[in-house]
């Protein structure tokens, strides 16, 4: 049995990394601005975009599960990892550049062409499926480079970062490229189809990048069960492991209120403040305070212990929600509003990288549990948390910019609809990271003393066997 206790090898990480630049470009398209598309470009109704959303979720609650125990049980010459990396990538590239086009079907919003909307829908679903694909291997890695905790933060914020870089790339670039490309409007059906393959292409590079980085990785790791895992042990594992739960609440909710934000981008910089091209500057703006986050996560979790940081990431992000609300719509600075922004996203990057650590602790948890090492299984539950999280989301846009009565058609909207607009994007974000923060205090307890239990009981099991 080959072992995993080896030195970690920080080029294999850096290359391992930047296969999340490709997943963040297929996925920020995705998350940023597929309702836009919808609304603005293919003209379908925003509350069936958020029933779409709810409704596929419920097959992902079956899905992600089943792809976990598939990558678990696979055994090949190639790991268990890698093939599904490389398949999953190139069939989520090709589902991404074929969601951004449309093959001929009538657009029109008075008299929807409902061969339009199954087309969308079914691009919506297969985009999940296939990202859950390449997702859920992708991520399972982490655990495996290595078990300490210093080691574990630096190796969980390196993708994390890359995958900073390529959200990044989209909320800066997007608005942009889709002009260039297509009609010279932020609402180009061709300059959206276009830039999608682009970064379809751009996604299939940066797997290969991480494949052939991680070539020396083991096949096969300690404590990996001898008998196939079924989809039962696997919702099994979801059902009593306490910290997963735990987890998933916590991530679901603060994940919920920065998606609001990501997803109303457009609309706000676009009505609200009147110039799309501003998404650049905020996209550049968040980009660098999301960096920020994920370079002092590891230095300050070595000093006042990972679960402290997190607490304090979320009250740093909550402040920088109220205080963009305050320079935005009462001060109207837009300087301000992009310091605030950058200071709101540095506690978000830190987040998002303690989720992967963290994520990571729950596996050696689940092992230290049970006995057996279900990587994959608990790191579907990251996939399935994204796309939750994106659903909430949906819905919610979906709902309010019918209420506040969106019409992507005009040229100007109506106050209501602003503040419609504005309340989704900074009022109610808040919310969702306050429930987190008060989550995460009261049931996530993998941190310190119980960590090292954890870890020296997984040791002694290891030397048994």
């Amino acid at each position: 049995m080959e072992q995993t206790t080896r030195r970690v090898d920080w080029g294999e990480v850096l290359g391992y990394g930047v296969g999340a630049v490709g997943l963040d470009l297929s996925y920020g398209l995705f998350n940023t601005f597929l309702m836009n598309y919808f609304t603005d470009v293919l003209l379908i109704d925003s509350v069936f975009i958020g029933i779409v959303a709810a409704f596929s979720r419920v097959w992902d609650g079956i899905n992600d599960p089943m792809m976990g125990t598939i990558v678990d049980n696979t055994r090949s010459r190639h790991g268990k990892f890698r093939p599904w990396i490389l398949m999953g990538t190139v069939l989520n590239a090709v589902v991404l550049a074929l969601m951004f086009a449309n093959p001929g079907f009538r657009i029109d919003s008075q008299n929807p062409s409902m061969a339009l909307w199954i087309y969308a829908s079914v691009c919506y679903v297969l985009w999940g499926m296939s990202y859950t694909l390449v997702d859920i291997p992708y991520w399972s890695m982490v655990p495996t480079f290595t078990s300490k905790p210093k080691e574990r933060n630096i190796v969980a914020s390196i993708p994390r970062l890359f995958s900073g870089g390529g959200q990044m790339l989209i909320v800066v670039l997007t608005v942009s490229m889709v002009k260039m490309l297509g009609d010279g409007t932020e609402s180009s059906q061709m300059g959206f189809t276009r830039w999608a393959a682009i970064c379809g292409g751009l996604m299939v590079i940066a797997a290969l990048v991480t494949v052939f980085s991680t070539r020396k990785m083991p096949r096969i790791y300690p404590n990996t069960p001898k008998e196939k895992i079924t989809l039962k042990r696997a919702f099994s594992v979801i059902k009593n492991n306490d910290q997963l739960l735990a987890f998933m609440c916590t991530a679901i909710l603060f994940n919920t209120g920065w998606y609001l934000t990501t997803g109303l981008g457009i609309y706000y910089f676009k009505w609200v403040l009147g110039d799309a091209d501003l998404m650049s500057k905020f996209g550049v703006a968040a980009g660098a305070g999301q960096a920020l986050g994920l370079v002092l996560l590891p230095i300050l979790s070595s000093r006042w212990g990972r679960k402290n940081v997190v607490k304090g990431a979320m009250c740093v992000t909550f402040f920088g929600y109220i205080a963009m609300f305050a320079a935005g719509q009462a001060m109207q600075n837009f300087t301000l509003f992009l310091v605030f922004g950058m200071i709101g996203c540095a506690g978000v990057g830190a987040m998002f990288v303690a989720q992967t650590a963290m994520l990571a602790d729950v596996v050696d948890y689940e092992e230290y549990r049970s006995g057996e090492r279900t990587d994959s299984v608990v790191f579907s539950m990251k996939s399935l948390l994204l796309k939750a999280a994106y659903a909430i989301q949906s819905l919610i846009i979906g709902v309010g910019l019918k209420v506040s009565q969106y019409n992507g058609e005009l040229n100007a909207q109506a106050d209501g609809t602003k503040t419609g607009i504005s309340v989704m994007m900074f009022a109610i974000p808040p919310l969702f990271v306050l429930c987190s923060f008060l989550v995460f205090r009261a049931k996530y307890k993998l941190d310190g003393a119980k960590m090292d239990e954890v870890r020296a009981g997984n040791a002694r099991k290891k030397d048994v066997t």
